[in-house]
């Protein structure tokens, strides 16, 4: 039987009220900065965000050289606007699709937030991954925890500091530079990018200044900016605001079960465990579950209380949930007084709620936007014609009572591979065509024009303006049609 040693009880009530924040976390009474020195976390969430947060790290960094039938996973050039998402070409002309891309994202973000709060910014933000798995986790090993951080930042400017400043700062510049390089890759390509890294400077000024002012940007952002992107520059945390409601799912502190607080001094311990938490006369227990022990604060990146309910600093980075579940369960209390939930599942006491009217209605937008994009994907051509009229010209009479039209045909080739295509007059009947020239193989990634004449008797027009059709074609199956007109007489 385990030994019991009783101690004096000592529990002071702390109200909600009392806690309040009345200013940010991050900056001081006197105006400056107040820099964050989160603990560093431990626990069921926080080895599942790490599996996460390598798995994406590593894709992200494999992304430039990862290819797809020979063409990139993702280019975004949009200097030269050529743009590659999943090995698929995308020109200007399919600016419709980007547009349509883009509003379906943007109602994606807009549930997703509805539903989950900011659980994107705590789980798959590439500035949270970079700054909680990748420089904090250096910080940690170069300068300890928290406590040690702060003493060091404390100290005076002597060898060691000198030594782990250096070390560290070293270390970021150079993840900085690296991280550089590859979100570069993504918008030169990799092929131009290693040519920049491996030729002199002098051959590739504007790649490298711009690898250069990428470096110090990323450098500034997690050597000193840090919270702050998510706090000031960042607009989904504003977003936030306006797309959450009280059923929106979040970290959230159990306000029901935790009141009133009561900070524990000495306590009766078994098994190292509290076992006495005082109770009334009728049974019930007197305090709540909160002990008012802080690590939810100490072990916060943007240094929030979660107990003072949703925040617009909270990322859902569930370090506090580690923090408070390991604390429950050194006092015997059941986890879960911070967990995933909602505000009104915890006032109502009762179990998430995700379909609300707000909620469906957003899923009924997205489904539409994304099964119009999809169908405008599936259908896309590719090879796009674009042909109009010579600009200036109008017809030409041609003995035999005919009529001809100059055009400009263009030729965009989505693809990376050369193709093949015919062009045809399918309308009206008894057109012809014309090059003026050979007609060509279009290469990949590139644009061919051409000159084009075509011919109408008097009997095929239709008056001044006579509507015609263009069929493109490859290994005789039309792939597009391309409907323009042909002016002739008046009648």
């Amino acid at each position: 039987m385990a030994t019991k040693e009783r101690l004096s009880n000592k529990i002071n009530p702390i109200t909600l009220e009392e806690q309040f924040r009345d200013a940010p976390t991050t900056i001081s009474p006197d105006g400056k900065r107040n820099w964050i020195f989160p603990k560093k976390p431990s626990g069921f969430y926080y080895k599942i965000r790490s599996w996460v947060s390598w798995i994406l790290l590593g894709f992200l960094f494999a992304g430039p050289f990862i290819t797809i039938n020979g063409n990139p996973l993702l280019l975004l050039n949009i200097l030269e606007r050529k743009f590659v998402v999943f090995g698929v070409v995308f020109w200007p002309q399919d600016f419709y699709l980007m547009f349509l891309a883009m509003m379906t994202v943007i109602i994606f973000v807009v549930l997703f937030t509805a539903i989950w709060g900011r659980l994107f910014c705590g789980w798959i933000c590439p500035q949270t991954i970079f700054m909680e798995m990748l420089f904090r986790k250096i910080e940690y090993a170069i300068d300890g925890d928290y406590v040690a951080q702060k003493r060091l930042a404390k100290a005076p400017w002597n060898r060691e500091k000198i030594l782990k400043r250096v070390s560290k700062h070293s270390i970021f510049f150079a993840l900085s530079f690296l991280i550089a390089n590859t979100f570069l890759a993504y918008i030169i390509g990799k092929d131009e990018l290693w040519a920049i890294v491996t030729a002199p400077p002098t051959e590739h000024l504007t790649g490298f200044i711009a690898i250069t002012i990428f470096s110090l940007v990323f450098y500034g952002v997690f050597a000193r900016f840090r919270e702050q992107v998510c706090l000031v520059a960042c607009p989904y945390g504003r977003f936030q605001s306006v797309l959450v409601d009280n059923d929106s799912i979040a970290v959230t502190y159990d306000f029901e079960r935790g009141e009133p607080r009561g900070v524990i001094g000495k306590r009766t311990m078994e098994d190292g465990k509290v076992t006495d938490i005082p109770k009334k006369s009728n049974g019930v227990q007197e305090y709540g579950d909160c002990i008012e022990c802080a690590q939810c604060v100490r072990v916060c990146p943007t240094g929030i209380d979660i107990k003072n309910g949703i925040q617009l600093e909270c990322i859902n980075c569930t370090a506090c949930i580690d923090a408070c579940d390991d604390v429950m369960e050194k006092i015997g209390r059941p986890k879960g007084l911070i967990r995933y939930t909602s505000h009104n599942a915890v006032a109502e006491k009762r179990q998430q709620r995700f379909f609300t009217p707000r909620i469906i209605g957003y899923m009924a937008v997205f489904v539409v936007l994304f099964s119009a994009l999809t169908y405008f994907l599936v259908s896309r051509p590719e090879v796009e014609t674009v042909i109009l009229r010579e600009p200036g010209m109008l017809f030409n009479e041609l003995p035999g009572d005919r009529f001809s039209n100059f055009y400009n045909a263009k030729f965009f080739n989505k693809t990376f591979n050369d193709i093949d295509v015919e062009l045809r007059v399918t309308s009206p009947e008894g057109a012809e065509l014309q090059f003026l020239g050979d007609m060509e193989i279009v290469p990949g990634q590139d644009v061919l024009e051409k000159r084009i004449m075509v011919f109408l008797d008097r009997a095929s027009l239709a008056g001044s303006q006579t509507p015609i059709e263009f069929g493109v074609y490859r290994d005789g199956k039309r792939i597009q049609t391309v409907s323009t007109g042909f002016i002739g007489p008046p009648n």
